[in-house]
C-alpha cells in the first residue's frame, strides 16, 4: 500500500538544454472532457513557468481519471463532478489520501438549433424532456417537431452532474433515468457538431464549449421566472440554476512539483485562461 501512494510521484526523463541535461518532471494529468481544453492551455502556458516541468494531458472523462488516481496511474484527476463516497473508499483501501481543488465554475447551458424558437425552459420541464415525460416541443411551446435527446455518456461527470441536480432535481431519493431515447455522444463537441445539424435536438454543455452558431435556453426555476441565461455575471450572482463546481483531485503523496502547478493553477494568470475559455474562475484575476 506504501508503494502504491508513492508511486503518484509525478515521472522524471531528461531534457537536453544545450550545454548540459537537466532533470524533467512529468506530471500526468487526466479525467474529465468538460476540463481537457482548459487543462491543455494550462499545461501549455506552464511550460513558460517552469520549462523543466511537462504536464501531459488526456481526457476520458471525470469517472477514468479518477479512477487512474485512485489505481496510482495518474497524478491529478480532473473532474466536472465531485468525487463520490465509494471512490474515496476505493482510495482508501489502497492507502491514498485523496485532495481536492476547486479550479473553475461552469454553468451547463441548454443548448438547441438556431431555428429552434423556444426560448426559455423551467427545470421542471427540462426534467420532464430528458426523461421522456415530454416528446414533441409544441408541449414547450415550439413547433410540431420530435424532441432528440442528446446527452454525454455515463462515464461522464456532466452526466452524473445533470442526472442528479437537473433530471432528478436533486432529490436524493429520486430515481428517476435518463428516457432510453437519449443518444448518449462522447464529447461536448459531438454534442454541439449534432446540435448545429438537428433543428429537433436539445443538448447540455459546458458553458466553455458554447459557441455563437449554438442557441441556448433561459432556464427559470418556475413558470412565473425570472429565467437567466448561462453567463458568468448569472453564475458569480448565483442566478443560473444549473452551475457547478470543477474539480482537479491529486493525493497528499504529490511531489513538490505537482503541489507548485495545482497552486499555480489558482493564479491570476491560470484564472484568465479560465476566462478566456468561457469557463468562470474561482480566483480575483488582475
Amino acid at each position: 500500500m506504501v508503494l502504491l501512494s508513492l508511486a503518484m510521484i509525478a515521472g522524471c526523463s531528461r531534457a537536453d538544454t544545450g550545454d548540459s541535461e537537466v532533470a524533467v518532471v512529468t506530471i500526468q494529468n487526466k479525467g474529465s472532457d468538460t476540463i481537457v481544453n482548459l487543462a491543455l492551455a494550462w499545461a501549455e502556458a506552464y511550460q513558460l513557468v517552469d520549462p523543466q516541468v511537462r504536464v501531459a494531458v488526456t481526457g476520458g472523462g471525470s469517472g477514468t481519471g479518477i479512477t487512474a488516481l485512485v489505481n496510482g496511474t495518474v497524478d491529478i484527476a480532473n473532474a466536472s463532478r465531485q468525487i463520490k463516497d465509494e471512490e474515496l473508499r476505493a482510495a482508501q483501501a489502497n492507502a491514498i489520501e485523496v485532495r481536492e481543488l476547486v479550479i473553475a465554475l461552469d454553468a451547463i447551458a441548454i443548448v438547441v438549433h438556431p431555428d429552434n424558437p423556444v426560448e426559455r425552459l423551467t427545470l421542471q420541464q427540462i426534467s420532464d424532456i430528458y426523461s421522456g415525460k415530454i416528446t414533441n416541443w409544441r408541449e414547450v411551446g415550439g413547433e410540431n417537431r420530435p424532441i432528440v435527446l442528446l446527452s454525454r455518456e455515463t462515464n461522464s461527470g456532466t452526466h452524473v452532474y445533470f442526472l442528479e441536480e437537473v433530471i432528478r432535481l436533486g432529490q436524493a431519493d429520486d430515481t428517476t433515468l435518463f428516457s432510453p431515447d437519449t443518444l448518449l455522444l462522447p464529447s461536448s463537441e459531438g454534442i454541439s457538431a449534432e446540435v448545429r445539424q438537428n433543428p429537433n435536438a436539445i443538448g447540455y454543455d459546458g458553458l466553455g464549449y458554447v459557441t455563437p452558431d449554438m442557441k441556448t435556453v433561459d432556464v427559470g426555476l418556475s413558470f412565473e421566472g425570472p429565467f437567466w441565461s448561462p453567463t458568468v455575471e448569472t453564475v458569480n450572482a448565483g442566478q443560473y440554476p444549473i452551475a457547478r463546481e470543477l474539480y482537479m483531485y491529486s493525493t497528499a503523496a504529490a511531489s513538490d512539483a505537482i503541489t507548485t502547478y495545482l497552486e499555480w493553477i489558482l493564479s491570476p494568470e491560470a484564472q484568465r485562461i479560465v476566462l478566456d475559455l468561457g469557463f468562470i474562475p474561482v480566483a480575483a484575476t488582475e
